[in-house]
């Protein structure tokens, strides 16, 4: 069962693992739909700024030290970055800020996507936006089309920033397992960030082990939203999730989320939301431990 509702519940709650060096709790915070209401990049109508900072400072309240961002995530007059460092800075030490390059948005909102030369550009306007001397984490994001490109390129020239120290560690993000092993021979690789949840095929899951075999944390978006990916969860939930939550007293999304951590000690979550409310139901989907009948259940 789920703790009760007046108790609070921390993200340690979730268990912790390490990127690289950085210990992070395993219930995180992304912050692509703190920009905007409605659903992220269809609906570009600027979000309430005060709403933003509230939920910033309250998922560090209850313990999140892992944020997700990237400085392609805005709308008109608000930005993610600067929402991060308005809410955070100057940053606790232990909080762990992750973002992504590759992907760029011109000031009318339109996708480009960098040259291996454009990165370190990319970078510095993440530092820039962030207020930071060099990134916790840098993820090489990929595009679907560029499934069985060569990452070399790319992820060379964030060796070559890492290197700089211009970061501290490298990811890789919705990309395949022979890209991983690419990117490994160039430099370290502290985690694979893919869309990933109930419902995935069997490739992904077998990505996901492989990943925790050798270390590397997998860190799944879209867990809650699945096939709704940016436009957010269906209001329709599979009968196995309800059953399963009804027996919790939980709700679907903190089941989903749940069902993901419980897919490996390595396994990441980083559920965003701009809801108060939500939030604090994320974070205590940490706390929530299904039972092999449940996993069964749901497996189904």
């Amino acid at each position: 069962m789920m703790p009760s509702s007046s108790e609070t519940i921390d993200a340690s709650a979730s268990g912790t693992w390490k990127l690289g060096d950085l210990v992070v709790n395993r219930l995180g915070f992304g912050s692509m739909r703190l920009p905007q209401n409605g659903t992220a990049f269809a609906d570009r109508a600027p979000s309430d700024r005060d709403r933003a900072l509230r939920v910033l400072r309250r998922a560090v309240e209850l313990g999140v030290n892992h944020i997700d961002t990237a400085a392609f995530y805005f709308s008109p007059l608000r930005s993610a970055n600067e929402l991060i460092n308005s809410a955070l800075a100057p940053y606790a030490d232990d909080l762990v800020i992750t973002t992504k390059v590759g992907p760029g948005r011109t000031p009318s909102g339109e996708f480009v996507w960098a040259t291996p030369e454009q990165l370190r550009g990319q970078v510095e306007e993440n530092l820039r936006q962030l207020g930071r001397d060099h990134l916790d984490v840098v993820n090489l994001r990929l595009a679907g089309s560029q499934a069985s490109a060569s990452v070399a390129e790319h992820f060379g020239a964030l060796a070559e920033l890492r290197e700089a120290g211009l970061i501290r560690h490298l990811g890789i993000s919705n990309t395949t397992p022979e890209q991983l092993t690419e990117a490994q021979g160039i430099a370290p690789v502290v985690c694979v960030q893919n869309a990933y949840g109930l419902g995935s095929p069997a490739d992904d899951h077998a990505f996901l082990r492989t990943c925790g075999e050798q270390g590397i944390a997998f860190v799944p978006f879209f867990a809650i939203a699945g096939a709704g990916r940016e436009e957010g969860a269906s209001s329709a939930q599979d009968e196995a999730v309800l059953t399963v939550a009804r027996g919790h007293g939980a709700t679907p999304a903190q089941v989903r989320l749940a069902w993901t951590l419980h897919q490996g000690p390595h396994v990441l979550a980083i559920p965003g939301t701009g809801n108060p409310d939500h939030l604090d139901e994320n974070v205590a989907a940490g706390a929530l431990r299904l039972t092999s009948e449940d996993l069964t259940l749901l497996a189904r």
